[in-house]
This record gives C-alpha cells, sequence and structure tokens, in this order.
C-alpha cells in the first residue's frame, strides 16, 4: 500500500480531510518488509560452524532431536489466531457502507490487535490513522517463530538465512515498539553468531519491560554465555534453553528476579551448585522451578518459602534436597540417569507439604528422610515416614531382586498414599521375576493397604 497512491481510501471518519493511510514505519515495516537483510555471518564464525560439521545432515538430525526435547517443555505462548485473514484492502464502496471496526473503543480495538499474530498486528497500522497507533498501545506478544516464511512451520528446523532475517525483524521491532512487552519468544536465532545481538535484546526487554520470556539458543555450542540482563527484568516467568548460566559471584549485589514466579531451565549449565542457590535465594516468590537436562550440576537443594512445584526432567547424575521447602506440594521427576551405577540421593528434610513425589527408582535413588537412609532392612517409624505425600509414583524392574526389594520398603516413608503410580522397567520375563513379582503384591498390600494401583 503506497502512502501517496491517489487511488488509497484511508479507513477512518475523516473524509476528504484525511491524507490516506500513515507511512509504513518502524513498527509496522519491521513485520511487513520481505527483504529485511539478513545478518552478516562473520567468517570465523562460518569455519567454526563447518569444522563442527553444523551443516551435515547428521548433525542437523541432532539439533531437532535436541530442539524437539526443549521446545516440549517450553510453555505455550498466549493464544492468538493464525487461520484469520487481515487484509489492508478496502471493500468497494457502496451506500451506507460505514467501517464499523474502526469506530469501536479503543479498549475493545486493544484487545482484538493483542490476539493477532506479530505480523497482522503490525499490518494494522498501516490501515489508517486511527489505527495507527493501536498496536503500539498493546502490550506486545513477540513470537519470532511467527516471522518465518510458511513452509518452515514450528521453529525446529530454520535455515541459517530464515534464522538471520528474522534476527533483524525481531531487533527492529523491539527497538520501534514503546514496550511493555507482555510475552516474548526467542527461539529460532542462531545466537552463538551474534553475542552482541543477544545483548542488544536484552537490554531492550529490561529497559521497555517484559512479563514472560522465553529465549532458547540453537543447539551449537551448548556452553554458550548469556548475558546477566534478565536479573534486571520485571519477569514473572522465564525459560532458558540451551545456554550457560551467568557466574553469580560477578552479579551486582541487589541482582534477583522479585516477580518471578515461573522459572524453566532447558538443558542449561550451570557450573557451581551456589549458582542454583542464588537463584533460589533471589527469587522470593517463585512458585514453579522445572529442570530439564541438568548440565553439570550435581546437587541441588532445595530452600525456599515459596516453592510450589519442582519438576526434573531427565535428571543425570543429580541429588536432590528438600532441605527446607516447607509450601513444596509435588516434586516431580520424570527420569533419571546415573552413568557410573550409583544411585543419586533423594533426600527428604522439611516439606511438611508435599502431597505428590515421583518417580522414585530404587535402581537410580537413594531415599533418605531426616538423617535415614531407607534400606531394605530399615524399620518404619515416625522418624522415617512421610505421612503429607498422597500421590506416589515408583519405576520398579521386578527382574533384580535387590532393587524390588526396595519397593515396599519405600511404601513404608508413606503410610497415608492414596493413589499409586507404578511403572515397571521392562526386561524379558522368567520364572523368576514373576514370582518376585507375586511375591512383592502381597508386601505391597501390607505394607499400604489404602493406595489404589
Amino acid at each position: 500500500m503506497n502512502h501517496g497512491d491517489p487511488g488509497h481510501r484511508c479507513r477512518c471518519s475523516h473524509g476528504p480531510r484525511c491524507a490516506g493511510a500513515p507511512p509504513q514505519e518502524g513498527l509496522a515495516a519491521a513485520a511487513l518488509d520481505t527483504r529485511v537483510r539478513p545478518l552478516p555471518m562473520g567468517a570465523e564464525a562460518e569455519s567454526m560452524l563447518r569444522q563442527i560439521g553444523a551443516y551435515t545432515p547428521n548433525l542437523d538430525g541432532h539439533t531437532v532431536t535436541l530442539l524437539s526435547c526443549v521446545h516440549s517443555v517450553l510453555p505455550p505462548p498466549p493464544l492468538v489466531s493464525n487461520h484469520a485473514a487481515l487484509s489492508a484492502l478496502l471493500p468497494p464502496r457502496q451506500d451506507g457502507g460505514d467501517d464499523r471496526i474502526s469506530d469501536l473503543p479503543d479498549k475493545l480495538l486493544r484487545d482484538i490487535v493483542s490476539r493477532l499474530p506479530v505480523k497482522d498486528g503490525a499490518r494494522t497500522a498501516a490501515l489508517s490513522c486511527r489505527w495507527r497507533d493501536v498496536w503500539r498501545s498493546v502490550p506486545l506478544v513477540l513470537v519470532d517463530s511467527d516471522l518465518l516464511p510458511v513452509r518452515t512451520g514450528s521453529g525446529l528446523q530454520v535455515a541459517h538465512a530464515d534464522a538471520q532475517r528474522v534476527a533483524s525483524a525481531v531487533t527492529r521491532i523491539l527497538e520501534a515498539h514503546p514496550g511493555p512487552f507482555r510475552c516474548v519468544h526467542l527461539i529460532c536465532s542462531f545466537l552463538d553468531k551474534c553475542p552482541d545481538l543477544l545483548a542488544r535484546w536484552l537490554q531492550l526487554l529490561a529497559v521497555k519491560g517484559v512479563q514472560e520470556l522465553v529465549l532458547v539458543n540453537r543447539p551449537w555450542p551448548l556452553n554458550m554465555p548469556i548475558p546477566p540482563t534478565f536479573f534486571a527484568m520485571t519477569l514473572t516467568r522465564l525459560y532458558l534453553g540451551v545456554f550457560e548460566f551467568p557466574d553469580t559471584r560477578i552479579l551486582p549485589r541487589a541482582a534477583s528476579f522479585p516477580h518471578l514466579r515461573e522459572l524453566g531451565l532447558c538443558c542449561v549449565q550451570i557450573l557451581r551448585r551456589e549458582d542454583m542457590d542464588f537463584i533460589l535465594a533471589r527469587s522470593p516468590v517463585l512458585e514453579i522451578l522445572c529442570i530439564q537436562v541438568n548440565m553439570l550440576m550435581k546437587h541441588l537443594i532445595l530452600v525456599s518459602r515459596s516453592l510450589r512445584c519442582v519438576q526434573i526432567i531427565e535428571s543425570i547424575d543429580l541429588s536432590i534436597a528438600l532441605k527446607d521447602a516447607p509450601n513444596l506440594e509435588r516434586l516431580i521427576i520424570w527420569a533419571a540417569t546415573v552413568r557410573d551405577g550409583v544411585p543419586r540421593s533423594v533426600k527428604i528434610d522439611h516439606a511438611p507439604a508435599l502431597s505428590l513425589l515421583g518417580y522414585l527408582d530404587p535402581e537410580r535413588h537413594s531415599l533418605e528422610i531426616g538423617n535415614t537412609v531407607i534400606k531394605a532392612g530399615t524399620t518404619a517409624s515416625p522418624s522415617t515416614m512421610v505421612p503429607s505425600v498422597k500421590i506416589l509414583g515408583i519405576r520398579v524392574c521386578f527382574g533384580v531382586r535387590n532393587i524390588a526389594k526396595m519397593l515396599p520398603c519405600f511404601l513404608r516413608c508413606f503410610p497415608n498414599v492414596e493413589r499409586l503410580h507404578l511403572v515397571v522397567t521392562p526386561l524379558p520375563l522368567t520364572l523368576a521375576s514373576i514370582s518376585m513379582f507375586v511375591h512383592l503384591q502381597s508386601s505391597i498390600y501390607i505394607a499400604n493397604n489404602n493406595a489404589s494401583i
């Protein structure tokens, strides 16, 4: 649409007095311009990518696998309509044909525009002077995958050229929109090639304000450092994927997440246990913590008066301690790996509100309650019980006798379980394993006759 086109009629009630639709500039142009110049890739970055085989189909397959796992954990962006067609062309003039949409109150117009994908929302600025400032006054929902060509789908497989164009468009949008930002999902860029740009994005978001931020690096390298700028944001939800967390020793003393309620760390390298302690201590209202694949972190010590739910997905050699979590209701462990075959401890010290726990795995977890390590011969006593747990999940392999014998021992520690989720590790059935299973069924009933399986 050309602003100077004499045949164009502005969608407003000004009639001949209105010069026409506003020129496409700033925010609208960033989303509408299909000729956005890609970010330049330096020779050093290109050489590095070729050396590690970043262009080979094999590595691309691993990239998609890793990103699929990370994306499965990310919270979905706010619901917008991806099916509505938005056109800047006016219907033919008809007698009595008024533009009733533009006559709606500003509050309703902002609500409509806030439900559009970022590209369609920007197009509304080109409709008329009435619409010029509507999108700019709406807390922006920016999902960079909406800026990809249609053929690329969900953002798992993104061509380098497409990713560079999206990064350029994101930069222009962040610079042009006055803020605040309601939700920002940035998951499509190869950020290792433009670390200065990442710092710029975070700085803009910190200055203009953002409530929810999801930031994922394309997987190579795995240890890309992330600027600590997000500590200056007024975030309520933060998900980071495939980064190295900043060394908290170099952060300002006042660094904190005063409003953060949900935190997700997906394949994030945390080099020191003290860094995780710092996060929990500086997040006074944090309620939900999600950790997917703990990179290098070997101990998770939960000390938080606000946490209500902790979810661990595919832990690796991770020991977990509920040291002081008075409001923690759920500890969910979806899968665990111990590379040296030595079970890691799950220790419950002070978690009086804990009502859901699992999956415990006797092959990979050593259960500790207070100062007592639960073993096959441990006698049940009040000091070895957690009466608050109502829902319990356990993985067990009946084909390994010493592991299977731990099942009734675990159950005795949770006398008030009402629902038991039992996952049996598949192994070839033998007469011995069938016999062990039948024997344990009676032991399970004796250990807890209130639970439903």
